[in-house]
């Protein structure tokens, strides 16, 4: 239960999670160096557990992953369990075939993990003679990944586009990359080409239409440190707008985060009259967006492009717009758009309760929102902000968040 309060302090962002996934897989990869700042959610520790089970060896020591060595996998399956992080399996899906050609690969998810599409890889696999089973136990892969061409979509999601930017460059042979059609979310793309850089991988950016990977390369031991994340900033950028005032520490301002772009947004959400927003390249921060935009009052906030949303840890358009309404918001869902009519206030919940969907995002977002509420604000499964912020609630309270758990 929250009961409505305006935040104020000043707050450490945690690390990004989506370089934090970057960087561990390279520094796996490399078999040594450290991971400095680095916070370990759910889908954090997801990618460290995959990695461990492709033959890194790695050790903690307060906020920083220590990688050893990576020795040759022996074992003749291979089990890696993604929990709830499609990062994880989409990353690591081509990486775990180009290090164990021809042993059995199962992954294995929870949620809706399984579900989210993975079509562009099964394409891909299929042309390569890699075979891939979905059942109960999870999807079990094994084949050979092969150099050479590679052709995807990149309206799904640029996470296909990473897993083979990682994977390639193991392979003996040269590759190609090459995007089919529009590639939408290219800051993650350039986070992974960052990433990559910063561990010795070479690759050819040829205006995000084609990626040249020279074969035979190897990753570099290097020692790194996680910028903060502007996806989890975004809550408190939108708490700051709806009334807030807290100072965002940790934050890269040249960073190459797509999310960087919340606070841009942001200060046009103050200037505009109606607007609309396309959010194809940033799909993260419409939950954020959409609890800012309840409160433009008297202005229509219009979000476009958003399909991908369907498929995250929840239908996402449909989630944001149960939140928006729960909370007492006027809002129109659209099948790739949502609608939001600004008011001065939200009532909030009253006694009943706002289903999260178990979707960490939905789940911040509502308590962004709630900090401009009349009345109190019941949450069912706040605990999902694990997967990628464990600290969230404790954070919130720090800065004057009233938060009880109900009961309490």
């Amino acid at each position: 239960m929250i009961f409505p309060r305006r935040l104020q302090g000043t707050l450490k962002i945690p690390s990004s999670k989506s370089m934090g996934h970057r960087m561990v897989i390279a520094a796996a990869l490399s078999g040594g160096g450290k991971v400095e700042n680095l916070t370990v959610s759910a889908d954090i520790q997801a990618t460290l557990q995959g990695m461990k089970a492709l033959g890194a060896d790695y050790r903690f020591d307060g906020n920083t992953a220590r990688f050893e060595n990576r020795r040759d996998v022996q074992e003749e399956t291979v089990v890696i369990d993604c929990n709830e992080s499609g990062s994880t399996l989409r990353f690591l899906l081509p990486v775990a075939v180009a290090l164990c050609p021809q042993k059995t690969l199962i992954f294995k998810g929870r949620g809706r993990l399984l579900e989210r599409p993975l079509e562009p890889y099964f394409a891909l696999f299929d042309e390569m003679g890699i075979q891939c089973r979905k059942s109960q136990d999870g999807l079990t892969v094994q084949g050979i990944l092969k150099s050479g061409e590679c052709r995807l979509s990149g309206k799904i999601s640029s996470q296909f586009i990473t897993g083979l930017l990682y994977a390639l460059p193991l392979l003996t042979g040269d590759s190609k990359i090459v995007i089919t059609d529009r590639l939408e979310s290219k800051g993650y793309v350039d986070m992974t080409l960052e990433a990559l850089t910063t561990f010795g991988i070479k690759v050819e950016n040829r205006d995000y239409r084609e990626f040249i990977i020279p074969g035979g390369q190897r990753y570099l031991s290097k020692d790194t440190v996680v910028e903060g994340d502007y996806s989890q900033a975004a809550f408190f950028y939108a708490a700051n707008f709806i009334g807030s005032d807290v100072l965002l520490k940790g934050l890269n301002p040249n960073s190459s985060q797509g999310d960087r772009a919340v606070e841009a947004i942001l200060a046009d959400f103050a200037q505009k009259d109606d607007c609309e927003l396309d959010v194809s390249d940033i799909p993260d921060l419409v939950p954020a967006l959409a609890a800012a935009a309840a409160y433009r009052a008297g202005k229509v906030t219009r979000f476009v492009n958003a399909s991908r949303l369907r498929i995250k840890e929840s239908d996402r358009i449909a989630a944001t717009c149960l939140m928006l309404r729960a909370l007492g918001a006027q809002v129109e869902e659209g099948e790739d758009s949502i609608t939001v009519w600004g008011q001065e206030t939200l009532p909030g919940t009253g006694e009943n309760a706002l289903d999260c969907c178990n979707d960490h995002r939905i789940a911040m977002a509502a308590a962004a929102a709630a900090v401009g509420c009349t009345g109190k604000v019941r949450l069912l499964g706040a605990e999902c902000v694990s997967k990628s912020y464990p600290k969230f609630w404790e954070d919130y309270r720090r800065l004057g968040g009233e938060v009880k758990e109900d009961g309490r």
